[in-house]
Order: structure tokens, then C-alpha cells, then sequence
């Protein structure tokens, strides 16, 4: 259903918006990871995060945002069965594959602050390489579980999904039988694939915070400080939204406020992320200088 129910006024304000920021999402991340890939004074750990992250935040709005814009210009509302497990299960690979991405991000950041001695050796290459697989193949075993578990339950009434895309609490509301258990299987999956990882993000932020106050320098402390903050307020935004829609297991769907919600981590977050991560980077503004001149000229 999309915002169909809303105004038409108000229903042009939020194609802007939602054409705005794709464009500006993909130009941004595509920047970003273009730029990682190519400079080599960026070639460090973290930064390999960064790209790494820039590449689930274009992969989360390209899952959600095409259909939405396609369905706003050609008024046409439907997509198959097929398509919409498919984007379930694309969609809940990504969610939870960020979700695990962000606790080793935290880890990294860890590292770097609290044993910088043994930071290079112990985030080599090769760590980095298998963290990033590592999330996306969590990822995939959770989604693909949650995905044959609401697609196997019967719908024999209404075909409207009270959503922009196929989302989980929408479709349990459509079943013809009695989802408890399937709520249930949502609730351990998202404690498992993001309540674990948001441990380890708290762990490693408690850590992180005791050996910045014995960092005597203030100048050191902001600067180490400054490299947690973003991190921090992408994730408070992104696990908070997140796990209130889904961690809910008497499902208290209300169409209008979760589509609200997810506006926050399936546009707003992957607009924001490169501002608030990577383009307020001093090494980072100046490999994408140094890039774009190149360019250029």
C-alpha cells in the first residue's frame, strides 16, 4: 500500500523526499566507497569498515526505495508473491548483516584505542576480509529462517500490506492462523542477530570510555573520542528504530507509525551515514579532493 492513503499534497512531498535521498545516498556511498578502493592513504582497517558499511547502506534504500518511487509514478501498488519473499529475504540479509558489521566495528574501534600496540596485528587484511563475510553469512541464515517461516503460514483474506515493503509485522497480520510462534522466532532472531552484536558494541564502548579517562592529553581524548561518537549515534538510531519495530511479541502493528520508523533506518540512516562517518573525516575530505581533482583534470 505504500503512502497511498495519505493526501496527494503530502504524498508528492514524500516521493521528493524519497527521490532525494536515493540520489543522494548512492552519490554519496558510491563516493565513498570509490574513493576507499582507489587512494591508498586510506587503505587502514577502518577504513575498510567504512566501505564496507557505505555497501549495505546502498544495498539497504536499492531493496525498498525503486519499488516505492516506481509505485508513486506508475500508481501501481502490487508485486508477486515471489518478489515479495524475495525482498524479505534480501532485506532482513542486509538489516542483520549491518547489525553484526556494527559490533565488529566497535571491536575495531576497540583495538585501535585500547591495545593500539596489537592493533595492526591483530586486524590484518585477513580479519578484515573474513568479519565482513562472516556478517553477511549471519545474515543470510537468520533472514532465510525468517523468511521460510512466514511465507510457509497461510493467507487466505486481505492482500494489502499495510507497508512500503514487505516487512515482517505487515505480512503476520495478513496470516490466517495464529502467528505466536512465528512472533516468537522474530523476537530470538533479532536478539540473537542484533542483540548480541549490540553487546559487544556496549562491551567495547565501556572499554573504550575507561581508557579515554586515563588518556591525560584533552586533545588526545577528543581525538579518540571523536573517532567512537559517529559510530555511536549511528548505531543508538539504527538499533533503536530497528529493534522497537521488531522486538514486540504481542505485534501491536500500527501501519502509520512503523512506516514512520522505518523510514529511519531503511532512508534516513544511509542518507546520514556518510555525513556523519566519512565526509567529516579530515583524511577522508582529502583523499575525495585529491580524487575528484584527478577526475577533473
Amino acid at each position: 500500500m505504500g503512502f497511498s492513503d495519505l493526501s496527494p499534497p503530502l504524498q508528492g512531498t514524500i516521493f521528493t523526499f524519497f527521490l532525494c535521498a536515493y540520489i543522494f545516498t548512492l552519490v554519496s556511498n558510491g563516493l565513498i566507497i570509490l574513493t576507499i578502493s582507489l587512494e591508498s592513504i586510506l587503505q587502514k582497517p577502518m577504513y575498510f569498515f567504512l566501505r564496507n558499511l557505505s555497501v549495505h547502506e546502498l544495498c539497504f534504500t536499492t531493496v525498498t526505495v525503486p519499488k516505492l518511487l516506481q509505485a508513486f509514478i506508475s500508481k501501481d501498488l502490487s508485486i508477486s508473491f515471489l518478489a515479495c519473499a524475495i525482498q524479505m529475504f534480501i532485506f532482513f540479509t542486509i538489516g542483520v548483516s549491518e547489525c553484526v558489521f556494527l559490533g565488529f566495528m566497535a571491536f575495531d574501534r576497540y583495538m585501535a584505542i585500547c591495545h593500539p600496540l596489537r592493533y595492526t596485528s591483530v586486524m590484518n587484511t585477513k580479519m578484515c576480509y573474513q568479519l565482513s563475510v562472516g556478517s553477511w553469512v549471519i545474515g543470510s541464515f537468520v533472514s532465510l529462517g525468517q523468511t521460510s517461516f512466514v511465507f510457509s503460514l497461510p493467507y487466505c483474506g486481505s492482500n494489502r500490506i499495510a507497508h512500503f515493503f514487505c516487512d515482517i509485522p505487515p505480512l503476520l497480520k495478513l496470516a490466517c492462523t495464529n502467528t505466536f510462534i512465528n512472533e516468537l522466532s522474530v523476537f530470538i532472531a533479532c536478539m540473537c542477530g542484533a542483540g548480541v552484536p549490540f553487546l559487544l558494541i556496549l562491551c567495547s564502548y565501556v572499554n573504550i570510555m575507561i581508557s579515554i579517562r586515563l588518556i591525560h592529553s584533552s586533545e588526545s581524548r577528543y581525538k579518540a573520542f571523536s573517532t567512537c561518537g559517529s559510530h555511536l549515534v549511528s548505531v543508538v538510531i539504527f538499533y533503536g528504530t530497528a529493534m522497537f519495530v521488531h522486538l514486540r511479541l504481542d505485534n501491536p502493528f500500527s501501519s502509520y507509525n512503523d512506516r514512520m520508523l522505518a523510514l529511519s533506518y531503511c532512508v534516513i540512516i544511509p542518507t546520514i551515514n556518510p555525513m556523519i562517518y566519512s565526509l567529516k573525516n579530515k583524511e577522508m575530505k582529502t583523499a575525495i579532493r585529491k580524487l575528484s581533482h584527478k577526475i577533473i583534470y
